[in-house]
């Protein structure tokens, strides 16, 4: 049984959670790439990974589509650290993705492609001094700033 999940973040391709590389990690059968997508949101800087705060005031956030098997699922709770028993920062969520750009898909509303996939927002009441992102995108927003102090 195959999940579609969004990924926004640290579980992107590139990434420091790299989803290939982990499902390679741990002997899982690959993601399997399904596009790019946007979904309601905005974003926040916890420094090394962002945060989705879900928002219903026409603000999106591009990210991409995989298809997983439920072990590959199972391996990105682990990484979100996300249990359903415990609170934490990420929550696994359903969320109506549409398939494409942001800019395709205002162009092509008629034929706009929702998939319903599985994601990881943060709790907002867990946000704590996360910077807000005007970016709609986490990978070239982390890539055009500058260093942290340090590294």
């Amino acid at each position: 049984m195959s999940i579609y999940v969004f990924v926004y973040g640290t579980l992107r391709a590139g990434e420091i959670n790299d989803l290939a590389q982990a499902a390679a990690g741990r002997g899982l059968p690959a993601a399997r790439y399904v596009g790019p997508a946007s979904v309601p949101g905005r974003l926040v800087d916890f420094g090394d990974w962002p945060g989705l705060i879900p928002v219903e005031d026409g603000r999106r956030v591009r990210g991409d589509v995989f298809r997983v098997e439920p072990a590959l699922l199972a391996l990105m709770d682990e990484i979100e650290e996300y249990d359903p028993e415990k609170p934490g920062c990420f929550l696994r969520r359903e969320v109506a993705a549409l398939l494409g750009t942001p800019a395709d898909g205002r162009a092509a509303a008629a034929e706009a492609r929702y998939l319903a996939c599985q994601y990881y927002p943060i709790d907002p009441a867990l946000r704590g001094a996360a910077v807000d992102i005007e970016a709609d995108d986490w990978v070239g927003y982390r890539r055009a700033r500058p260093a942290p102090e340090g590294r």
